[in-house]
């Protein structure tokens, strides 16, 4: 039995290691990217299961390419997730423009869309187990970055939140600002949503913007803890 076990804890371990070495890269391969993806969300859903064991929630990640990138579909309880060929030019050309270059465009996608997003769209589905079916808002997104940035530092993915970090600081440095000069920046969103989210330039201007914010907290607790006070 001892062998047995000793041989799962293995397993396991290899299992975590191939997981998180095969990401926050830009994917060419399908198969890769939706099992890799999957491997790294049984994870997230045992690491919550460890400090709410009541919970019940499954998730699945599939390959499915689309204007909005990356998201948490409600309905079939799936992440969606894009692979960068099947990008319409203009959605690359937004990529290039604003990470500097082909090569930093294609590098940030896969940082962030093969990578960061992923635990952002798993913290929708908690809070969609904790607080019910909400509409999508600036709180909201505030709530799933958090998560995100939280797991992946107590998974011990430091290096690539820099690396997402400095990418963020450089591609919000290059958008333009929608935010009215009287607004704050969580108001217009949480009163104009809907509108704001339509554009990459001021969708990604209230990400990478939260992504910096959250990831300069000093004030933000551990993941368990955080997950615990939810």
């Amino acid at each position: 039995m001892k062998r047995i076990a000793l041989l799962l804890a293995l397993t396991l371990a290899t299992n975590l290691t191939f997981a998180q070495e095969k990401w926050f890269v830009r994917f060419t391969d399908s198969i890769s990217l939706v099992n890799n993806a999957n491997k790294i969300a049984t994870i997230f859903v045992d690491d919550i299961k460890k400090i709410k064991p009541d919970i019940k929630f499954d998730i699945k990640a599939i390959m499915n390419t689309t204007p909005s990138l990356i998201f948490y579909n409600e309905n079939t309880k799936t992440v969606n997730l894009p692979l960068w060929e099947q990008l319409k030019p203009e959605q690359k050309n937004f990529f290039y423009e604003v990470a500097g270059n082909e090569e930093s465009g294609k590098t940030a996608f896969g940082l962030f869309f093969n990578g960061f997003y992923l635990s952002h769209e798993l913290g929708h589905t908690f809070q969609h187990q904790v607080q019910g079916s909400l509409p999508q808002s600036y709180d909201s997104e505030y709530f799933a970055n958090t998560i995100a940035i939280l797991w992946w530092r107590k998974r011990m993915k430091e290096v690539e939140l820099k690396q997402c970090y400095e990418y963020a600081k450089k591609m919000w440095s290059q958008l333009p600002n929608p935010v009215p000069k009287e607004m704050s920046i969580q108001k217009f969103f949480t009163e104009n949503f809907e509108v704001g989210s339509q554009s990459p330039y001021s969708y990604g201007y209230m990400q990478f913007h939260q992504f910096i914010q959250i990831y300069e907290d000093k004030t933000l607790t551990d993941f368990d803890t955080f997950i615990k006070q939810h």
